[in-house]
């Protein structure tokens, strides 16, 4: 995650508007705790809600983020952690009929291989085809005439887990006070250090100079993988100008509970 971040849309300027039909059924994320050497399947299902046939392209890419906004979609088996060579799938287009579903089978072959430890993954691209975005169209006098052209293309993240192998670790990375004109925000970037992905929790405790607690303000939950990163935002109420301490928690939901304590300014 997202990260991730799924469907990813592009705009370019074709000929006219399209808004492809197919699209991806049920969770973009596929989770399979597995073995060395272990080998299973799964499905993608696409359905087409749409009153004509669709037909898709698939394909596969690799898949790093940071909390600076960057998407790296890179070559299958680019990326450290990639378990896109282990993967195959059964079709590369796939034509939906109006008002059905069809399903993309995969396999994942998980090498035998001692080394293994942790979160490996990568993602299965599922792209609608329009066939009228290569066609040109002219205007008056022989002008071509643009519009907006919407190209949805979904990511389905499968992420293989070597079962009861890998550390859990993160680090707290760049903070800051970001001040708005309603409203002041504690950024604080997160990096997964360890190998295998995590989702943590992750909240503020603020306590002003005397040691009283100010109250508790949560961020949510952002998964993130091995060498990834991701930013939480926090809103923080209207505190009056001093200094206050803030114990930063992200927790896991199990043995992994991490935390930092800062210092930090308020000015009005």
């Amino acid at each position: 995650m997202k990260k991730a971040l799924f469907p990813i849309f592009f705009l370019l300027l074709t000929p006219q508007f399209c808004l492809c039909a197919a699209s991806v059924l049920g969770d973009l994320t596929q989770d399979k705790i597995a073995q060395q050497g272990e080998r299973y399947e799964g499905v993608v299902i696409l359905i087409n809600s749409g009153t004509v046939p669709s037909e898709v392209k698939v394909y596969q890419t690799d898949y790093l983020f940071y909390a600076d906004g960057r998407n790296i979609y890179g070559e299958v088996g680019s990326a450290p952690r990639s378990n896109g060579p282990w993967i195959s799938i059964g079709a590369n287009r796939i034509v939906v009929p109006p008002q059905e579903t069809r399903t993309l089978h995969y396999k994942v072959q998980v090498p035998n291989s001692p080394d293994l430890r942790g979160t490996y993954w990568s993602m299965i691209m599922v792209e609608p085809i329009d066939e009228n975005a290569a066609e040109g169209a002219t205007g008056e006098k022989g002008k071509p005439r643009f519009a907006i052209h919407t190209i949805v293309r979904y990511g389905v993240q499968i992420v293989t887990t070597i079962d009861k192998t890998g550390t859990n670790k993160i680090r707290f990375a760049d903070r800051k006070i970001i001040a708005g004109q309603e409203e002041k925000i504690f950024q604080i970037d997160i990096e997964n250090t360890g190998e295998r992905w995590l989702a943590p929790l992750v909240w503020v405790e603020l306590y002003n100079q005397d040691g009283v607690k100010m109250g508790r303000l949560e961020s949510g939950k952002q998964r993130v993988y091995p060498g990834c990163a991701v930013r939480h935002r926090i809103s923080l109420p209207g505190l009056p100008k001093g200094s206050y301490r803030a114990l930063v928690v992200a927790d896991n939901g199990d043995e992994s509970v991490f935390g930092a304590q800062y210092k930090l300014e308020l000015e009005q």
